[in-house]
């Protein structure tokens, strides 16, 4: 089995996505070794910070031979509800399955064409989860912010999960399961997870002259490609001024300059990223995807301004519960709109 979620939480996605690149060509090449057929499972959650995706692109970015004919995978939380909960729908869903495993089965994936694209992801990786972990693990500031900035503490009150919110009690961030750090993220329209750190590896890059280089990779290795449009699909979907205004009712004075540093980071990495991929403005290549964004925003915006007040509410008053479903009702609202959440 791939697993998606904890890996991401520990290293960030574009690192985990690397990591977990690699050691399937290793599964595969020792399977291949031994005459063994070999069938991955696809731990994915359906959010980006946890492996989620578009399944199409997901399946035809894998490595080589990975994929031979079978697929196993799982689709978890409300993206069961979304892709199998009308019979259209779900026909449609296996349609996507069943002509993505062929094609990467009969026209497999091309691998890096040049070793150097090897060696230069192993240095944006390398960058990029040092950058997230100083961030995350390392700033005492973070957890505090986190906890007052997002409805993370709220969300173990509310029957959308099968486990705890947590592994054990204490407040770090490595005793949070990956499902609320990556869900409370997303409630406040930051989504943290699925790009921390990617601009500072990005960032990196280009200054080091990489430039021409990470285009030719964009262009032509289909792994690098679906990385980073699932990233700048992401920071589409951020929303810094809606952040801020949560920081602004929810955060003490104190703990706000971490907000501002996340802010400027989200920035850089929206340049980042139109800077390799060659866009014009995040999503121009995707017209359709652009307008289902702006049109849930109409209702989005609302929603959120909703939660901030429930929840300013709510930590002064936590036993009240006609704001805790309220709360409820905001966090099914937003999970709705940003999709690719659970």
């Amino acid at each position: 089995m791939v697993g998606y979620s904890d890996s991401g939480k520990d290293a960030r996605r574009f690192t985990a996505a690397w990591e977990l690149y690699k050691a399937q060509e290793d599964v595969v090449a020792a399977c291949n070794e031994f005459g063994i057929k070999v069938t991955l499972f696809h731990g994915r959650g359906g959010s980006i910070g946890r492996g989620g995706g578009p399944t199409y692109l997901a399946i035809q970015s894998q490595p080589p031979s990975s994929v031979m004919g079978t697929l196993r995978s799982t689709e978890q939380g409300a993206m069961v509800q979304a892709k199998f909960g009308l019979p259209q729908t779900a026909v449609r869903q296996l349609e996507i399955y069943t002509t993505a495993v062929l094609l990467a089965t009969l026209r497999p994936p091309q691998p890096p064409r040049d070793p150097k694209w090897r060696h230069l992801m192993e240095e944006i990786s390398g960058v990029s989860c040092a950058h997230y972990r100083r961030t995350v693990y390392e700033d005492p500031e973070f957890i505090t912010y986190f906890q007052e900035a997002t409805p993370q503490a709220e969300l173990g009150f509310l029957n959308i999960g099968s486990r705890p919110a947590k592994r054990k009690p204490a407040g770090c961030i490595s005793s949070l399961r990956a499902i609320p750090w990556v869900f409370a993220w997303t409630q406040t329209r930051l989504v943290l997870p699925a790009w921390l750190g990617v601009g500072a590896g990005l960032q990196d890059a280009l200054d080091r002259g990489h430039g021409g280089e990470l285009r030719a990779m964009y262009a032509e290795w289909p792994f690098f490609q679906s990385t980073l449009d699932l990233i700048e699909m992401v920071t589409a979907k951020a929303d810094a001024p809606m952040a801020a205004h949560y920081e602004e009712m929810l955060v003490a004075r104190e703990w706000r300059a971490v907000g501002g540093e996340l802010r400027r980071e989200l920035a850089r990495t929206e340049r980042c990223v139109l800077e390799v991929s060659g866009h014009s403005k995040l999503t121009a290549h995707n017209r359709s995807l652009r307008r289902l964004i702006e049109s849930r925003l109409a209702y989005l915006n609302p929603i959120n301004m909703l939660q901030v007040e429930v929840l300013r509410r709510l930590r002064r008053d936590d036993d009240n519960r006609r704001l805790r479903d309220a709360l409820l009702i905001t966090i099914n609202g937003i999970a709705a709109g940003m999709r690719n959440t659970g």
